[in-house]
């Protein structure tokens, strides 16, 4: 059974800022999850991430700093967990750290 993306049922990886301004602007809602492979906090969010796109409209976007540091550097990307919301291509609302999925999807639910 093939998806379209726009029923993306898990996270795409973005591979460049192209990529990630293409699918800010596919979706309505999009949740940008920006993580690193050394970062503790981020593999304790990952499941919810996971299961946010799985279980929501929401398209999820995770981004790895490491590989697209520029990227992470043109978006003002601190430090990690950071979790950015996008309505219709324009940011609605970051967050950084560790969060409950239930504040997540309230969020998405709010944005949608």
């Amino acid at each position: 059974m093939s998806k379209s993306t726009a029923d993306q049922s898990e996270p795409i990886h973005v591979e460049d800022a192209d990529h990630l301004n293409d699918l800010l602007s596919e979706h309505a809602v999009v949740l940008v999850d920006y993580y690193a492979d050394w970062c503790g906090p981020c593999k304790m969010l990952e499941p919810t991430v996971e299961e946010i796109a799985s279980e929501t409209d929401a398209a999820v976007l995770k981004v790895d700093i490491d590989a697209l540091q520029e990227l992470a550097q043109e978006r003002g990307i601190r430090s990690v967990p950071t979790l950015e919301f996008y309505v219709n291509g324009e940011q609605a609302e970051r967050l950084i750290g560790v969060q409950d999925k239930a504040d997540l999807v309230e969020i998405i639910e709010n944005l949608s």
